[in-house]
């Protein structure tokens, strides 16, 4: 079936090219250059000197003081909420035992994580809870967030309430390329990071698979937002019209589809989504995306519709159908699956509690969701007396001899005429 759709739709792609020659060279100048860097590249793309990125501690407080209590609690409301998901999803120690022989696998945190929360079209507190929370959770003990700065050269005043509340310990004001940079070699000024997470523009998803390696980055491709939203007429068509504009609204190279074996109910979304954009404060934003990457299929069945969806393997998909739990067992790619009329993506986004960090391009095809396990480490301990190492000692030496290793061997022989 891969090969068949192939024919007739675009699948999202990891971009190549000139984006990556273009984050090569920024990285570079970032490895060689530190701060200086740093500097150049924030006035040059983001219009404003900033001398200092690192935002006194003090200023979180005082941020979470003067923003609306509204905004407030449902800050404080998302972060419980995310907070009691990623406890449930810590790790337990693993034992086996054998005779004379016991291992044990302990799961351990990385101690400094840097969290990248994008800017400039829009600003993102909710970003800012879902790494550092689920980074808090899984026992870490450092979290930095690096954040783009605003047209006055600083953070706005919701972001850094965010972080007041996520337990933030740092915030640096760089984005793109060079901020991933900056905490993947670390400068004069800012220490390096063991872990790299959050989304972002190309720019930044390009630049973290450039730094894997250096350091930990889960495998996913955190980019520009996707939606593939089915749906069967069972419930209004504005309801599928405005999710598929809600992811399209981040702007530019997402994807937004609508997927439906109901040709009727697919003109009727596409006369819907036409008028909800005609009043949408973010119109441009959500025609860019919609011009690339806005597509409506209509297929032959509710299968056929899956396999689209499995197809492109978006970052969010929906199921507004009258029984979507039924396909739930067609649905093989896809970072977060929201099932029923009421359950829009925007609650994934904000507060149901999973990581709002997912897969994009195709590549929850083999990457997930953001989980407290990308900020932990498995260390195994095996520990063995006489008689364990009398019962699988042979099976060493043999192994040893095939593989021409005699000091292995040999680390079996001695302990034997020791103890003998």
């Amino acid at each position: 079936m891969t090969g068949v759709l192939s024919d007739h739709l675009p699948r999202p792609a990891v971009p190549s090219g000139g984006p990556v020659e273009a984050v090569r060279e920024i990285l570079g100048a970032v490895r060689a250059r530190g701060d200086d860097a740093i500097r150049e590249f924030t006035e040059r793309f983001d219009g404003v000197v900033v001398d200092d990125p690192r935002v006194p501690a003090a200023e979180f407080a005082a941020a979470l003081d003067r923003i609306d209590p509204e905004i407030r609690a449902a800050l404080q409301a998302a972060a419980a909420s995310i907070e009691a998901y990623h406890r449930a999803q810590l790790p337990s120690d693993v034992r086996v035992e054998r005779p004379g022989m016991s291992i044990v696998g302990m799961h351990r945190p990385v101690e400094r994580v840097g969290c990248y929360v994008p800017g400039g079209r829009a600003v993102y507190p909710s970003t800012v809870l879902m790494t550092a929370v689920p980074a808090r959770v899984a026992g870490v003990g450092e979290v930095v967030l690096m954040v783009p700065p605003g047209p006055d050269g600083k953070v706005p005043d919701v972001t850094l309430a965010a972080a007041a509340v996520a337990g933030v310990d740092e915030v640096l004001v760089i984005g793109g390329a060079q901020a991933i940079g900056a905490v993947a070699y670390g400068t004069d000024t800012i220490r390096p990071v063991d872990v790299i997470v959050g989304p972002g523009n190309v720019f930044v998803a390009l630049a973290k698979k450039e730094v894997a390696g250096v350091v930990g980055v889960p495998s996913s491709f955190a980019g520009p937002s996707e939606v593939v939203v089915i749906a069967d007429g069972s419930a209004p068509a504005d309801f599928a019209a405005v999710d598929v504009i809600l992811q399209a609204e981040h702007g530019p190279d997402g994807l937004g589809w609508f997927v439906t074996w109901d040709e009727e109910f697919a003109d009727e979304v596409d006369v819907a989504i036409e008028r909800l954009v005609a009043d949408a404060p973010r119109r441009a934003d959500i025609e860019a995306t919609l011009a690339s990457s806005g597509i409506s299929v209509v297929c032959s069945s509710p299968e056929q519709a899956l396999d689209v969806a499995n197809f492109i393997a978006p970052e969010h998909l929906e199921l507004q159908t009258e029984d979507p739990e039924a396909l739930l067992p067609l649905v093989r790619h896809a970072g977060a699956v929201f099932c029923g009329a009421y359950a829009p993506a925007s609650l994934g986004d904000y507060v149901a509690g999973p990581s709002h960090v997912l897969p994009t391009s195709g590549t929850a095809r083999f990457a997930s969701a953001l989980t407290v396990s990308d900020f932990m480490k498995d260390v195994h301990v095996v520990s063995v007396d006489q008689t364990g190492l009398e019962a699988m000692g042979d099976h060493v030496i043999a192994l040893a001899r095939a593989e021409g290793l005699d000091a292995h061997a040999a680390s079996i022989r001695i302990r034997r005429q020791a103890g003998s």
